[in-house]
C-alpha cells in the first residue's frame, strides 16, 4: 500500500499524549508539533486512527507543505498537488482555512485561490467545465503559518470527541478527548478504584471504562473518509472488526461518581447507559462533603466548577477545602484536579508533586497531581 503522511491534530498541551497514542499503535515513525503529530501510514491506517484516537481532534491527510508569500505560489503550490487522486469527479470540496504570521492574511481569498487551484487540476484530470460537488465530502483546509502553506484533507468530519454516547449535556461540559487525557496521565489502571466527586455528565468515568475494557472510541460514530474511494469499505470493515475482537469487557471495574446537581446525575446515567456501562459506573447525588470513596490505593479524578462571580468562587473555595478534607482520609489516594484557581493548592491544604498545563476549551488550567503510594506488588 502506498505510504500517506498523516496528522493527529491535539489540543494545546496534548501533543505528547497524541504521541503516546500512536506509539502504542504502532506508528513510531512521527514528529511533534505545535497542535499536531505528523506520522506515516497507510489507507489502511485512516479509519484505524479514527476509530482509536482518544485525545486527538481530528485525522488529516497531509497533501502538501510549501512556501506562499503570494497568491501565485499558493495556487501554483496547490495546482501541482495529487488532487484528482482523492476527489473524484463528483465529490464535495469545500475549503476551509486560516492564517498566522503571514504575508497572505486574508483567509477568504486564500480559500478562494485554492479552490480554484483544485478546479484547474480537476478540469485537467476529468476533462470537464463544471463539478457537481453531489458525491462524498472532502473538506480541505489551508493553512498558512509564517509564509508557509499546509494543505490537508480531513478524514474525521465532526471532531473525534463527539463519541456519540452524549446525547445530552451538562452546562459547559468537559470534551471526551480532555477527560480521556486526564485519566492516561493519572496512574489509574482498572485494578484501581476511581472516584470523581464533581462528575458532572460523567464523562471521565465514561472514558476511564472505554480505556479500561481497551474499547475504540470511536466504534460508535461514522466518518466521511467511509464514503471515500481511497479508503475501501473493506479497511472499514476490517478495523472495525479488530476492535470488537480487542474489546476486553470482562474487566472488573471500580468506578463511582457523585455530584451535587440533580439534573448532572441524570445525564451522567444517561450518557453510562448510552455507552454501554450502566451497571459498570455507580452514581450519587451528594455534596462533596459526603464523599467516602471506596477501596485502597484508588484515584479521584476530577473537574470541579471554577467559578466566575464573586459568589461562585466562595463556593468553589469552599468546595476545595471540602475536596482537601477527603484526601485526608485517605491516606493510600491518589488525587488529580483540572483547575485555573491559582490559589488551589491553598485551599486544598496540599502541595501538588506535578503540575502540567492545559487548556480547558479556551482556559488556561492546571492539572494538579497529589501522588499517594503506589499499590503494592502482587
Amino acid at each position: 500500500m502506498n505510504e500517506l503522511q498523516l496528522i493527529a491534530t491535539a489540543p494545546m498541551g496534548l501533543e505528547s499524549i497524541v504521541a503516546r497514542e500512536l506509539r502504542e499503535l504502532g506508528y513510531t515513525d512521527q514528529h511533534v508539533e505545535n497542535g499536531r503529530v505528523t506520522f506515516t501510514g497507510t489507507y489502511a491506517d485512516i479509519p484505524r486512527c479514527n476509530l482509536w484516537l482518544r485525545t486527538s481532534d481530528r485525522v488529516l491527510v497531509k497533501m502538501g507543505e510549501f512556501p506562499a508569500t503570494t497568491f501565485d505560489e499558493l495556487f501554483e503550490g496547490t495546482k501541482a498537488l495529487p488532487w484528482e487522486q482523492w476527489i473524484p469527479a463528483n465529490g464535495e470540496f469545500p475549503v476551509e482555512g486560516r492564517s498566522h504570521n503571514s504575508q497572505l492574511s486574508s483567509v477568504p481569498a486564500c480559500q478562494g485561490i485554492v479552490k480554484k487551484a483544485i478546479v484547474e487540476k480537476l478540469k485537467q484530470s476529468y476533462n470537464t467545465e463544471w463539478f457537481e460537488e453531489i458525491g462524498a465530502r472532502y473538506v480541505i483546509e489551508v493553512n498558512l503559518l509564517k509564509d508557509k502553506a499546509l494543505l490537508t484533507i480531513d478524514t474525521t468530519g465532526p471532531a473525534l470527541h463527539k463519541r456519540g454516547y452524549r446525547k445530552i449535556a451538562t452546562e459547559a461540559p468537559l470534551k471526551e478527548t480532555m477527560a480521556s487525557a486526564l485519566v492516561q496521565i493519572s496512574r489509574w489502571n482498572p485494578t484501581r478504584p476511581l472516584y470523581d466527586p464533581c462528575c458532572g455528565s460523567g464523562t471521565i468515568l465514561i472514558e476511564a471504562a472505554m480505556l479500561g475494557w481497551n474499547i475504540a472510541p470511536g466504534m460508535r460514530r461514522s466518518f466521511p473518509s467511509e464514503h471515500w474511494h481511497m479508503v475501501p469499505q473493506k479497511l472499514w470493515k476490517d478495523a472495525r472488526e479488530e476492535a470488537f475482537d480487542l474489546v476486553r469487557d470482562d474487566e472488573p471495574l471500580e468506578l463511582t461518581g457523585s455530584d451535587i446537581d440533580p439534573r448532572a446525575i441524570e445525564v451522567a446515567h444517561a450518557a453510562a447507559r448510552s455507552a454501554g456501562f450502566e451497571r459498570e459506573i455507580k452514581f450519587y447525588n451528594i455534596p462533596a462533603s459526603q464523599v467516602k470513596p471506596q477501596g485502597d490505593y484508588g484515584c479521584l479524578i476530577t473537574n470541579p466548577p471554577y467559578g466566575e462571580r464573586l459568589s461562585e468562587i466562595a463556593e468553589v473555595e469552599k468546595l476545595v477545602r471540602q475536596l482537601g478534607r477527603v484526601a485526608d482520609q485517605l491516606p493510600t489516594w491518589s488525587f488529580f484536579a483540572l483547575s485555573p484557581t491559582k490559589q488551589f493548592e491553598h485551599y486544598f491544604g496540599q502541595k501538588a508533586e506535578k503540575r502540567r498545563k492545559l487548556y480547558n476549551g479556551r482556559i488556561e488550567c492546571q492539572y494538579l497531581q497529589f501522588l499517594g503510594p503506589l499499590p503494592p506488588r502482587h
